[in-house]
């Protein structure tokens, strides 16, 4: 039977054995395989939506790499290419569940905002303020704000990869077949004519908040309104997308007016007859490549090469 001491001995004679890389050897071993991050991450990318930004998945990449160096132990005879490609790829998956803002919870929240506002829109005959859509939902206009800002991190992951999958989902999803490519190109192409049937202002606030990133208080100032106004706008803009995309592609899930005479009901069918005049199967199809990818010149779509 081994002994206590002896097991201890063998675990320090190991330890002693164990090939540390100098900060040289590191160094090298780093800049010689920094290439392999960007192939991995490039894989990542051409199965992911194209909001993903590579950037982030880089830094990780590269803080794997360098961690890789740092833990590779060259005794164990695995090659350091396998031991880092391993650990790249999980840093990058971390990294993909990080941004995946869009959880199951923010889901039904978003869900339960949008059917309150709705109703409300519809009774008031506006868009209700945010304590009218507070009280109505039960809660404060500070929790409102907040499930507002995670609602709205969670549709720029609809709007812009048209998909509502996790992160994990995402990264193993199989690459889709001609059919899927142009239905998902189909989708695309609505979107976009969506957008560009809205109203100026309701427009302006999607295009520069979504598609250019820019903060709230930039778009308040160049409308000359307040913050709150374009978070309103932003909101009745995003229930008019929803409910235009759905009568065009999914009529079951289009909403039935209470009163179909009522000056809100009558704007939002003019809307979504707007949506159907703009559109055609080459116009949809033009806005995206064959791998369904879309660059945006200053708010024009256009197809990426």
């Amino acid at each position: 039977m081994t002994s206590t001491a002896t097991t201890v001995a063998d675990i320090a004679a190991d330890t002693a054995a164990t090939t540390v890389l100098t900060a040289a050897e590191q160094e090298e071993i780093i800049r010689t395989h920094m290439p392999l991050v960007g192939h991995l991450v490039r894989d990542m990318l051409s199965r992911i939506p194209n909001h993903i930004h590579r950037d982030d998945l880089t830094s990780a990449g590269l803080h794997a790499l360098v961690t890789a160096a740092r833990g590779w132990d060259p005794q164990r005879g695995i090659p350091f290419h396998r031991f880092a490609s391993t650990r790249i790829r999980g840093a990058i998956l971390d990294e993909l569940r990080a941004l995946d803002w869009a959880t199951r919870s923010v889901r039904t929240k978003a869900r339960a905002t949008d059917t309150t506002r709705q109703a409300l829109t519809t009774t008031l005959g506006r868009t209700p303020t945010a304590d009218e859509l507070a009280q109505a939902l039960g809660t404060t206009t500070t929790d409102l704000k907040q499930t507002d800002t995670d609602v709205q991190r969670a549709t720029v992951l609809s709007l812009q990869g048209f998909t509502t999958s996790s992160a994990d989902d995402l990264v193993t999803e199989k690459t889709p077949g001609p059919e899927d490519m142009l239905i998902r190109r189909e989708q695309i192409g609505y979107l976009h004519h969506a957008i560009g049937s809205l109203p100026e202002r309701l427009q302006v606030v999607i295009t520069e908040y979504f598609l250019h990133e820019r903060p709230m208080a930039d778009i308040a100032a160049d409308l000359g309104v307040t913050e709150s106004r374009v978070s309103q706008l932003r909101a009745e803009a995003l229930s008019l997308l929803k409910d235009g995309l759905n009568t065009h592609l999914s009529p079951e899930l289009a909403p039935v007016p209470d009163n179909p005479e009522s000056i809100v009901a009558r704007r939002r069918a003019t809307y979504y007859n707007s949506i159907a005049e703009s559109t055609s199967m080459h116009s949809r199809l033009a806005m995206t490549n064959a791998h369904g990818h879309t660059s945006f010149s200053r708010g024009v779509p256009v197809a990426a090469a």
